[in-house]
């Protein structure tokens, strides 16, 4: 059995004061409608786990009605850090869930083959990540103004979501962060305190998440291009 936590606790704290962005309206839907069908069309898919600021559970069971929902879904608490949102998360999955992928409820475009891509590649490794290697050159900087050094972009790579993982590792790596007391701003990142593998997925197609207001007509163009939106 697979499952998936869908993170959309956020308060968009970056948006400008448009409010949520998960409810700001994306090809004549709100971004959040995109996410949450793209994961329940996933054959793969067998339960969807929604971790949500409990006020704004109402509107998530309205949408549930207007998309048409195929498969069952719980609703978990948000908690005050994302590592939080998915232990919450975490916890309402069902038992026997074999597979556990999570995805940020902000990435409207994830393509179905990269959903498929990251169970199986958790299946076989224990943990999985959509990535891109990085094509910009970066450079590190201790205080914000200079730069300190020029990192090797050839061994860099941009992680994103969705991230898998065997359900058990993601429980034992979570808890482990926990226990050290540290804050992680990627789930891949507590594998790496149990010293768990995590097995790199690239697929070619744009998978950007929505953080600021000029993000929205670009998602839309991608959209468009996979025929999800209509063309004005």
């Amino acid at each position: 059995m697979n499952s998936v936590i869908l993170v959309a606790a956020g308060r968009s704290t970056r948006m400008g004061g448009q409010g949520d962005k998960l409810w700001l309206s994306l090809a004549g839907r709100p971004v959040i409608a995109h996410v949450w069908e793209r994961f329940d069309r996933c054959p793969l898919v067998d339960e969807i786990v929604l971790v949500t600021r409990p006020e704004t559970q109402p509107r998530f069971l309205q949408l549930a009605q207007e998309i048409r929902t195929t498969k069952p879904f719980r609703f978990a608490p948000g908690g005050p850090r994302r590592q939080d949102s998915v232990w919450n998360g975490l916890q309402a999955v069902a038992p026997e869930a074999d597979l556990v992928a999570v995805q940020d409820a902000a990435r409207p475009c994830t393509p179905p083959d990269l959903i498929r891509a990251c169970y199986e590649a958790a299946r076989r490794t224990g943990a999985a990540v959509a990535a891109q290697p990085v094509t910009d050159t970066i450079k590190e900087s201790l205080d914000g103004r200079f730069v300190t050094r020029t990192l090797d972009r050839a061994r860099l790579w941009a992680v994103q979501t969705p991230q898998a993982f065997q359900t058990s590792i993601l429980r034992r790596a979570l808890h482990e962060a926990q226990r050290r007391g540290l804050e992680i701003t990627d789930d891949t990142a507590a594998c790496e305190l149990i010293g768990q593998p995590v097995e790199l997925v690239v697929h070619p197609a744009p998978n950007p998440k929505l953080t600021r207001p000029e993000d929205l007509p670009f998602l839309e163009w991608l959209l468009r291009q996979t025929g999800v939106a209509p063309n004005p």
